[in-house]
């Protein structure tokens, strides 16, 4: 007898759809079938979507540095709520670095988690030594910054040519923040001298040029260094292509990217000031380039989507200049419903949400098949989506730290009904029900048996 049987919905992933029952035993999938077999729990899919769980591949939870901002009780809990039943996570606030960083890390949240986690490491330019432990003790990737982010420091073309040599050489994967930082320094010597500060200047301190120079320089040396790349928060269509030609020449290189740069206007900085404050900022200057990312993603030019999620409170955001108050956007609570939104409304398909959302980050990340799939074996990570909801997006509802969402006012098709993690019931109607500590750190590929 299985212990959980959700019957009667539609299976949706990435290659398609079918009618069959789920069946879960010992928080693994045991079964799918199109026969009704004995279950000590059995759930009514009817009218449901069944999808695998999300898998959320760059999130800052802070803990354990900030908690104000999030940490990982309430960000975990605010994932399940969205149908992500795994995390991976990483703090500039308090990085990861080497194997003793990792471990831990590992051990503070072993009681903090709702869903199951991993662990992205900071590389440092004078700390490469660290780098092939850290992959062997089971980070999710290697993180490095082309310009000093966050109190990070960027790497120059010299050293981030050693550090891939290094990535390549461990067999890891590393995930780079591309903007150029000469670039970067030039803009805000000339903003600041200017006397700006004004919410404009968000975008011509973090331009486009920025990052697509960063962008191609780190093309070229993936090339050369034969790493696994991943470009960070790709933000439009000219960045992408460059990803893309790389791609088309053989280069093990990919290109996530987020909902702020699907849904997002620039000029919305002049609008909402710092609740726009994030980097790269939204590019798209009108309706036809949000158009041109929702087919970049149609068309396989987006490998992966991630949320980016790097919250602050409003508190947080209005205390002090544009300048002064920190990068960054909510996003776990809102990503899944807008990819869901975007399937309702045709733009994608919901199996493109299975593709893009879980099926390709568990796979960049050497999650799959134990994550990121509904086949038998696969851990019984499992979300139903009542494709047909309709519900408007309100600060209040936010069960994120932040507290607020630049998609608040929005109506939105798609909804989360139920999430499960390992064959467990931690979210419905979206809110959570897991307590942390059902949450498991899952190593990444690299860690040693």
């Amino acid at each position: 007898m299985f212990d959980l049987a959700i019957s009667g919905g539609v299976v949706v992933t990435p290659r398609g759809r079918l009618n069959a029952n789920v069946y879960v035993s010992d928080g693994t999938i045991a079964a799918l079938s199109e026969e009704t077999l004995p279950a000590r729990e059995s759930v009514d899919a009817g009218g449901l979507l069944v999808m695998a769980g999300m898998v959320e591949a760059h999130a800052h939870f802070m803990d354990p540095a900030d908690p104000s901002r999030e940490d990982f009780p309430t960000g975990s809990a605010a994932a399940a709520a969205a149908g992500v039943t795994t995390v991976l996570e990483h703090t500039h606030a308090s990085p990861v670095v080497d194997a003793d960083d990792l471990r831990a890390k590992v051990d503070w949240l072993a009681d903090r988690s709702v869903v199951d986690f991993g662990l992205g490491a900071h590389a440092m330019p004078d700390r490469l030594d660290a780098v092939s432990a850290v992959w062997s003790a089971g980070a999710a990737f290697i993180k490095a910054f082309t310009c000093t982010t966050h109190g990070v420091p960027g790497f120059t073309p010299g050293p981030l040519r050693s550090l891939l040599e290094r990535v390549a050489g461990a067999g890891a994967v590393c995930l780079v923040h591309c903007e150029d930082e000469s670039l970067t320094e030039d803009a805000e010597r000339a903003l600041r001298h200017a006397g700006r500060d004004d919410p404009a200047i968000v975008a011509e301190w973090r331009s486009r040029e920025a990052e697509m120079s960063a962008l191609a320089v780190t093309l070229v040396l993936a090339r050369s260094t034969r790493a696994r790349v991943v470009l960070a928060h790709v933000s439009n269509a000219d960045a992408l292509a460059l990803v893309a030609r790389e791609r088309a020449a053989g280069g093990d290189v990919a290109a996530e990217s987020c909902p702020q740069y699907l849904c997002l206007l620039e000029r919305e900085l002049l609008v909402h000031g710092a609740f726009r404050k994030f980097t790269p900022p939204a590019r798209a200057r009108s309706i036809v380039e949000l158009d041109e990312m929702w087919e970049a993603l149609r068309c396989g030019d987006i490998q992966y989507i991630s949320s980016d999620h790097a919250p602050s409170t409003r508190e947080q955001k209005t205390a002090g200049s544009i300048w002064d108050v920190h990068f960054g956007l909510p996003g776990i609570d809102t990503t899944t419903p807008i990819l869901l939104d975007a399937a309702a409304g045709g733009r994608i398909s919901h199996e493109l949400v299975a593709a893009a959302y879980s099926e390709a980050p568990a796979r960049t990340y050497g999650l799959y098949p134990r994550k990121g799939s509904l086949a038998v074996g696969a851990d019984a990570d499992i979300v139903l989506v009542d494709p047909s909801a309709s519900w408007e997006v309100r600060d209040e509802d936010v069960i994120s730290r932040a507290g607020w969402t630049p998609y608040a006012g929005r109506t939105l098709v798609g909804g989360v009904a139920r999430t499960y993690l390992r064959g467990r019931l931690v979210a419905q109607d979206r809110n959570p029900l897991g307590a942390p500590g059902g949450g498991r750190f899952v190593a990444g590929p690299g860690a040693a048996p």
